[in-house]
């Protein structure tokens, strides 16, 4: 998306692929750029993604759905177990974790633990325990539901911090977290954004622009992006969508795309979530 200007009067423009062909839209903003540029730059490429992306979204949720229905249920914890392995290893791998997926799995699945530290292994089985308590959260997305998360994944390793918001600044690489005496204001107004926004946006744009706010927010002292990748699984979850691993080996991308404009973070996601389901489409 970018203005442009022509002959002096400036319009958004955004180009898209739809149906085999290249489509550009365009939005007059007059003579000089408006105030309220970002809500309209929202809305513009909203519009736009209700062209394209968004019709492959739901077809992918459609046929994920009538897959999901003819498995049996035997199969059904089979899939999400494997699941929780693959969900688990590559956030905590990101965050720093010494844990291989091999290892993962012994885990989870076959209680071994390998010879890597206590802090790891617990964090593993307790990011596991956390995720399958997301994908049948009966609660709504609120500060005592992260909390709790935050609190269940931490309490045994790093109880100073668990479930707690911060008290001090943070800075992540070039970015200084906001102060933290303004956090219980940010995460106010992100749950207002969310409530008034879960039933109105695609649920795939709403898990996107969620995570985006809540690691510009980084209400914690460590833990952030595991929690912010966990908000993805449970709007995901919550609306029926199959879910979006945001995968190590990979992962540059992923930072790269939080330090751009929250647009520019919806744009990559969207992507990787096309990328991820192709099958479905």
């Amino acid at each position: 998306m970018k203005i442009i200007n022509k002959n002096g009067f400036l319009y958004l423009s955004h180009s898209f692929r739809t149906e085999g062909r290249v489509v550009n839209r365009e939005k007059y903003l007059g003579k000089t750029v408006p105030k309220d540029i970002e809500d309209i730059k929202e809305s513009f490429l909203r519009q736009c993604l209700k062209e394209s992306a968004f019709k492959k979204i739901n077809k992918i949720k459609e046929n994920f759905k009538k897959e999901w229905e003819n498995y049996p249920e035997t199969i059904k914890k089979k899939i999400l177990l494997d699941l929780s392995i693959d969900f688990t290893y590559n956030t905590n791998a990101i965050e720093g974790s010494t844990i291989t997926l091999e290892e993962t799995e012994d885990i989870l699945k076959r209680k071994i633990a390998p010879n890597r530290s206590i802090r790891d292994i617990q964090e593993t089985i307790n990011h596991s325990k956390v995720f399958f308590k997301i994908l049948n959260e009966k609660e709504e997305l609120n500060l005592k539901t992260i909390l709790s998360w935050h609190k269940e994944i931490f309490d045994q390793t790093k109880p100073d911090i668990a479930g707690i918001l911060r008290e001090y600044l943070v800075r992540v690489g070039s970015y200084l977290a906001p102060d933290w005496q303004d956090l219980k204001k940010l995460m106010k107004e992100f749950f207002d954004w969310y409530t008034k926004n879960k039933e109105v946006i695609n649920p795939v744009e709403l898990a996107a622009r969620a995570h985006y706010k809540f690691e510009k927010i980084h209400p914690f002292g460590d833990g952030n992006g595991r929690i912010g990748r966990l908000i993805i699984a449970y709007i995901l979850a919550k609306n029926n969508f199959p879910l979006l691993i945001i995968e190590y080996k990979k992962r540059r991308n992923y930072y790269k795309s939080l330090t751009k404009t929250e647009n520019d973070f919806l744009m990559y996601f969207i992507r990787r979530y096309l990328a991820a389901h192709k099958k479905f489409s």
